[in-house]
Order: C-alpha cells, then sequence, then structure tokens
C-alpha cells in the first residue's frame, strides 16, 4: 500500500539516465521471494524494467551503500549515482554525509514518500507456510501452504520501525516524488521505558536471554550506516574475538555493547541492525536507550536532523551534565 508505485520510479530513474543526470541507479531487487528483497545497481532501462522492485519489504536503508559505490577505484564515471530515499533513510544520509564518508555530489538523491514496510516475521506468526504475499489496498493477501489465502491488515504487519516512525518528513534530497510528509509525535520509547521499569536483575536476564541468541554473523554491523569504521576492532586477528560467536558468557554480550557505546550519539534510530538479524534480537532497544537518554540528560538531539551538527557527546556547552573543571573554576570563583 505504498503511496508510490514501482511504474512512477522506473520513469523517474529512466528520465534522470536519459538526461545523462546520472549513469546508475542505487535500488531494490526480488530475491527468491516476494519478501526476499536486496539492494542492487541498474545501469539501463531494460535492468529497471525487468529487475527493479518497490513494495512492501523494500525496508533496506541505502545509506551505507553510498560509500562503496561512490569510492570505487578507478572511478565508474565522473556522473552521479540516482539513488531513492525514504524518510528515514534520509537521518542517515545526513549522518554519513556529516561524518564525510562520501562526496555529496557524487550522490544525486530522490526522496519518496513511505506508507512504512511489512515484516515478515509477523505475517509468519499468523500464517503457516508463506508462499507469496501481495498488497490490496489496506490489506496484505497472503497465499499459504498449508492455510490458503489469509488477508491481513497492512496496519497490523507493520515493521516495529514503522510502527513507532519518527518521521514522514525527508532531511535531505535533491528533488521530491509524491507529497513529505511531518515529524510525528512517536511512541518509540514505550519499550525502553518498560526495560527502564524492570529491576536490575530483571532487567540482566532480558538481555541475558536475548543476547545468548547470537551467532556472530555480523549482519547488524555490516547494514549499520553508523559502523563505517574500515577496520573494526573485531575484525582484528590479535584482539581475541575476531569474528566468533561467543565462547562464554561475557562475551557474547560484550560484541553488542561495544557496538552500542560506538553508535552512541550518531545512530539514527533507522532499524536496520535489528531488522538484518536472523535471530530476531531487537538489538534496536540498546541504541534507542541511548537516544532517549541523550534527550534527557542533554536536550532533544536528533542524529542526521541537519548536516554537520554535533552530538552531544562531541561537543560542550556549559549546560552540560557535567561540567568541566574550567566551569567549575569560574562557578567557584565568580
Amino acid at each position: 500500500m505504498q503511496e508510490i508505485t514501482r511504474e512512477q520510479l522506473i520513469a523517474k530513474a529512466k528520465e534522470l539516465l536519459d538526461k545523462g543526470t546520472v549513469n546508475r541507479v542505487l535500488g531494490w531487487k526480488r530475491g527468491e521471494f516476494d519478501w526476499d528483497i536486496t539492494p542492487a545497481l541498474f545501469e539501463s532501462a531494460e535492468e529497471l524494467d525487468r529487475d527493479f522492485v518497490w513494495n512492501d519489504f523494500c525496508g533496506a536503508n541505502f545509506s551505507k551503500y553510498l560509500i562503496a559505490e561512490t569510492k570505487k577505484q578507478p572511478p565508474v564515471t565522473d556522473k552521479p549515482v540516482l539513488v531513492f530515499l525514504k524518510p528515514c533513510d534520509t537521518y542517515s544520509f545526513n549522518q554519513l554525509l556529516t561524518e564525510h564518508r562520501f562526496e555529496r555530489d557524487k550522490v544525486y538523491a530522490v526522496g519518496i514518500p513511505c506508507s512504512g514496510m511489512a515484516d515478515i516475521n509477523k505475517i509468519r506468526d499468523v500464517a503457516d507456510g508463506v508462499v507469496s504475499v501481495k498488497s490490496e489496498g489496506e490489506n496484505l493477501v497472503v497465499e499459504t501452504l498449508y492455510d490458503g489465502t489469509k488477508t491481513l491488515p497492512f496496519a497490523d504487519m507493520l515493521a516495529e520501525r514503522c510502527a513507532v516512525c519518527k518521521s514522514k518528513k525527508h532531511v535531505a534530497y535533491d528533488e521530491l516524488l509524491g507529497e513529505d510528509g511531518e515529524l510525528l509525535d512517536s511512541n518509540r520509547f514505550d519499550e525502553v521505558e518498560k526495560l527502564e521499569r524492570m529491576t536490575p536483575d530483571e532487567r540482566f536476564a532480558f538481555w541475558q536471554n536475548e543476547l545468548s541468541r547470537c551467532i556472530r554473523c555480523n549482519a547488524c554491523r555490516d547494514v549499520c550506516p553508523a559502523c563505517t569504521c574500515e577496520k573494526c576492532v573485531f575484525d582484528n586477528p590479535q584482539s581475541g574475538v575476531e569474528n566468533k560467536a561467543a565462547a562464554n558468557s561475557f562475551e557474547e554480550k560484550m560484541f553488542h555493547i561495544i557496538r552500542a557505546f560506538h553508535v552512541a550519539g550518531r545512530c539514527t534510530d533507522c532499524g536496520e541492525c535489528s531488522r538484518v538479524c536472523p535471530q530476531h534480537i531487537p538489538l534496536h532497544l540498546l541504541n534507542r536507550k541511548f537516544i532517549k537518554d541523550i534527550n534527557s540528560f542533554y536536550g532533544d538531539y536528533q542524529a542526521g536532523a541537519e548536516v554537520g551538527s554535533r552530538a552531544p557527546l562531541v561537543d560542550y556547552t556549559t549546560d552540560d551534565l557535567e561540567p568541566s573543571e574550567a566551569t567549575k573554576w569560574e562557578d567557584t570563583n565568580a
């Protein structure tokens, strides 16, 4: 039930290719199933007509893919790559520009509206043996092996990050298709508050149970727009923790705790980490807790809302939660 159609996106991509504005398109391609959508590069109208997909499972955030695509050696061309960005993607786009991870003039960004993406795991919870999923108005029509055809309300099948979407407004684009949305009064911190109301032992047990399922596939790290180090500490063969499944209860938590601290103040809450996790660990809650605390301690801050904005953790004001020694001296000697 997306607001814009596949045909409209293909038409825009062909137009920009024909004009020579861009010479390749970063978009979505169908995998084996309707919900098995993967990022892909298209270089011709024929490829777009044959393989380009836009449906309720095109959740991939393309921002991180621009890093490698704009730095290919030798350079592919002096023309930019076309990328389609949903509202939530544009925050990661801006954050990466703030961190100088790619050059803005090498990308042509087209903002597209999004009604939210469906979660195949929610669909599988109520439909056994899913074969295909099609959108029809406000519903999803699901063909199954064992339950026949089921009609499910699209709103009930939304991915968690879409159900608590923070914004339908694009914060970056070269041109916009369709109507832009607004910032939303999101309830995205509700689940974090539930964890905060737990006792320390209950909270520890919750995360012990969740993180114990981690198989260290590194999918969360590899997809995260905030994880862009060219050499990750967890790839270091001298670290003792290189790309391996946890050997003990400490290791199974260490990877995720270190990663959460690494992206604190830079995470845009895009939810890609949880989307790609094969073990369905709610990793976004770790990052969302940091976002909530930063807002509480330093004032509301949204990573990626503006290019060049400084996160509270790397900035300083005299109103900071913990004043510097210089400020203490000034207060004492005032």
